[in-house]
């Protein structure tokens, strides 16, 4: 019998097949997203994007070429007091953080903002 893997796996898989500095930084952002809210869940959407959710989806976490893209779902909503979105802020709901290679991640702001979002979607139920 053919198992399909789990998201976790399929995550783990991407993080492998990246080889690189976006492999190495898109574990650090799911070993962040796992520190800040524990009880996440992984999930794998649109053909190959790994995705976190609690009550709905905190953010996406896409790899290209020269970035790791980190799209929180309601981010416009959300409070950044430590000015890391830096992509997608025309829009009226998402925001994203573009990380490039060599930058470093501001830790204890990254995983506020992902409690933030966690908090968000559990009040809106």
């Amino acid at each position: 019998m053919n198992q399909t893997p789990s998201p976790s796996q399929l995550i783990d898989q991407r993080i492998a097949e990246l080889g690189d500095w976006r492999g190495t930084m898109l574990a650090q952002i799911r070993t962040l997203i796992k520190q800040a809210d524990p009880d996440a869940v992984e999930e794998w959407k649109w053909r190959g994007v790994p995705v976190w959710s609690h009550d709905g989806i905190i953010c996406t976490g896409e790899t290209y070429k020269s970035v790791v893209k980190m799209t929180f779902a309601k981010g416009a909503s959300l409070a950044d007091p430590a000015h890391l979105f830096n992509s997608s802020l025309e829009g009226n709901t998402r925001r994203a953080i573009d990380f490039r290679e060599g930058e470093k991640i501001d830790e204890a702001a990254l995983k506020a903002l992902i409690r933030a979002a966690v908090t968000l979607n559990s009040s809106r139920r």
